[in-house]
């Protein structure tokens, strides 16, 4: 059995029906111990606008490793370091016959999230961050790691008509 065979059936093995392998408890837990100032919305003010975050489109075009999940998942991992973000959770999932995977990273300040076609040697990605974090900082980790030949990345501001 492949590890991409192998990843796959663990993350079949895992799957109840729920997107997260935490339980409602240590759920509930983790939301009940943040020591973050509940009065702080994260808002933040970028280029004169106040908003609830950056929120980066970003397309990989030529780009490789496009059907390895560890290569993935870490690569998720060093994005949300050096955005400077926090991780709460990540969850990959690997298509057959063609390799593709879907997956998102959960962080406290939003999500990146990415869709990969392998045989097309393209991945569409989604980094919104608010608070502090910076989400062009996943750009430099993006490029590097998945070898694009090409990197476009469209920028809204989000929550603009709430702030």
């Amino acid at each position: 059995m492949s590890q991409a065979q192998s990843l796959f059936q663990l993350g079949m093995d895992l799957f109840d029906g729920s997107t997260s392998s935490q339980t409602e408890e240590e759920t509930s837990v983790a939301l009940a111990s943040g020591d973050e100032d509940a009065s702080k919305d994260h808002f933040i003010e970028k280029d004169g606008v106040l908003c609830a975050g950056v929120h980066l489109v970003v397309d990989l075009i030529g780009a490789a490793h496009l059907d390895d999940l560890t290569h993935i998942d870490r690569t998720l991992r060093r994005c949300v370091e050096k955005a400077g973000a926090t991780l709460l959770h990540i969850h990959l999932h690997y298509f057959t016959p063609n390799g593709g995977v879907s997956g998102v990273a959960v962080l406290a300040e939003s999500h990146i999230s990415i869709h990969t076609w392998p045989e097309r040697d393209y991945a569409a990605m989604d980094v919104f961050m608010c608070g502090e974090a910076d989400p062009h900082a996943a750009i430099a980790v993006l490029r590097e790691a998945f070898e694009a030949d090409d990197v476009e990345v469209h920028e809204m501001l989000r929550g603009t008509a709430a702030a």
